[in-house]
């Protein structure tokens, strides 16, 4: 999936996928749906005809009924299971994950914000499965959130170095290209530009920060 979606230039630097754990978590309600068609099973009368083996044919008719629901639920969560991928590279995160409801998701690592992540005490136990959340400039408008991801933390160290790695923004490109010795522009007008172009979500807070601390320093 991951190499399908590569532009050129771009390389995988780590992948991984939903940890087995997924489609338990995910299959309760078909496990309900199985437990109900037992207890319809063991409430359908023996006798077949007369109006109590009319009763017995539709409890037979439900036990089937949520039984094949059941079962199909699980498989269900087994298959997208299997075909969920996720991946970081050395411009974006990469995501796919559903079934009948694909979702493909790419985030530019630029753009990235923060990264979350939130592993309970059953998931640190078997191996450090957990969820992980990725905010961009835009904020909450702009986040994504992967669940059951296997080594969650190594996928969130992953990000946060090639977040490093990444390219500047074109706009912050060319506000620090403002800045050489030959134009010698105003600091203050050059941060307030900057500061323009974090409200409207072109740059990120730390790019920001980063820039100012730099102009600051050479007032």
């Amino acid at each position: 999936m991951a190499d399908s979606r590569l532009m050129d230039g771009e390389e995988i630097v780590f992948q991984t996928n939903k940890h087995w754990m997924a489609p338990v978590a995910d299959s309760w309600k078909a496990v309900l749906l199985i437990l109900g068609a037992v207890v319809l099973a063991w409430l359908q009368p023996e006798q077949t005809d007369g109006i109590i083996g009319f009763v017995g044919r539709l409890i037979e008719l439900m036990k089937l009924g949520l039984l094949f629901a059941g079962v199909g639920w699980i498989i269900y969560n087994v298959i997208a299971w299997r075909s969920a991928e996720y991946a970081v590279t050395n411009l974006r995160i990469l995501g796919s994950d559903g079934l009948a409801r694909k979702r493909t998701t790419d985030t530019l690592l630029s753009s990235v914000s923060d990264v979350r992540s939130r592993i309970t005490a059953i998931g640190k136990a078997m191996g450090g499965y957990g969820n992980i959340q990725i905010f961009t400039s835009s904020g909450e408008a702009g986040s994504d959130s992967f669940t059951t991801v296997r080594d969650v933390e190594v996928f969130k160290k992953r990000i946060l170095e090639q977040k490093t790695k990444a390219p500047a923004p074109a706009p912050l490109a060319a506000a620090a290209a403002q800045m050489t010795p030959a134009t010698q522009p105003d600091p203050m007008a050059t941060l307030e530009n900057l500061g323009r172009l974090r409200d409207s979500g072109v740059i990120t807070p730390e790019e920001f920060e980063a820039k100012k601390q730099e102009l600051l320093s050479r007032i």
